[in-house]
């Protein structure tokens, strides 16, 4: 690689910081490295898609938000994307095992290899690579109060999903996978494309690969706090047997309804509420990653 662009959002977490941190791995690597900064939503994909044509890759400093929208503007363009963990949550580094630290980050991604994933594709044409739920998962997002991230980090969000958990908000919920419908009462449903949530400390449920073609369905019905904490457990143990709160299906082509209508997410961003569509898009991204 010669010549890359980095695509950077001023106002994510210790932004100016990891900014300069990254130009200076960049000229020590011998990489050419162009920065734009990001001044309104939907402007790192506009960006993307504008410049991307002249650099041999695409890199995000970000949040979750900014690496999606240029995932997304640049999804079946073969054009390589480094997304580096310059936000909160960093779900999409973290899933992708790139390190925390940008300097190392850089390196990393450079000296690291392509990797072709699946995304998902809501009803509006908004993508989503890692996951879209409803339930505990946003509830957890809308929870988790600026203040806190700024100082706290990622822990912020540990202290609102605990929090969405022993509140139980359960929801009736009708998900149609691929023609068959499931209902049942939940507390959190997840379409998941990774299986690896916190660095691979959780994992929603078996087999689940970002390149199968497919998206993972997970619904989880705790019925009681103990439910939830046995569930928690198994996620951390990568135990998936047979449990009445823990249900899975893989399929193309979703539709997620409650009642009463809730709040859903995709990759981190608030959406809207229910219901929402969704389909799996085999094979969109191109995404730069560290070698194991």
């Amino acid at each position: 690689m010669k010549r890359v662009l980095l695509v950077a959002n001023p106002a994510s977490r210790r932004g100016g910081g990891m900014r300069k941190a990254a130009l200076r791995a960049f000229r020590e690597a011998g990489v050419i490295c162009d920065a734009v900064l990001t001044s309104h939503p939907g402007h790192g994909a506009e960006l993307s898609a504008e410049l991307s044509p002249k650099y041999d890759a695409v890199f995000t400093l970000g949040g979750d938000g900014t690496a999606m929208e240029v995932v997304g503007a640049l999804a079946n363009t073969g054009r390589p994307i480094g997304i580096l963990p310059g936000g909160t949550g960093n779900l999409l580094a973290r899933a992708l095992g790139t390190p925390r630290l940008v300097r190392r980050a850089v390196h990393a991604l450079l000296d690291g290899e392509t990797r072709i994933v699946d995304l998902g594709m809501l009803h509006d044409g908004r993508r989503f690579a890692f996951a879209a739920g409803v339930g505990i998962d946003a509830q957890m997002i809308e929870g988790a109060s600026p203040w806190l991230k700024k100082r706290i980090g990622v822990a912020a969000y540990v202290l609102a999903a605990a929090r969405a958990i022993f509140r139980r908000r359960d929801m009736r919920v009708r998900a149609t996978v691929d023609g068959e419908v499931i209902e049942r009462t939940a507390a959190s449903v997840m379409l998941t494309n990774f299986g690896a949530v916190l660095d691979d400390r959780l994992s929603l449920g078996p087999g689940i690969r970002q390149d199968d073609g497919k998206l993972d369905l997970c619904i989880f019905s705790p019925a009681t706090v103990g439910d939830a904490l046995r569930i928690v457990w198994r996620l951390a143990r990568k135990d998936f047997r047979s449990d009445p709160c823990m249900l899975y299906r893989k399929g193309t082509v979703f539709r997620v309804e409650t009642d009463p209508p809730c709040t859903d997410q995709a990759d981190g961003e608030i959406l809207g509420p229910t219901p929402f569509d969704a389909r799996v898009e085999p094979r969109a991204a191109t995404l730069l990653v560290a070698k194991r």
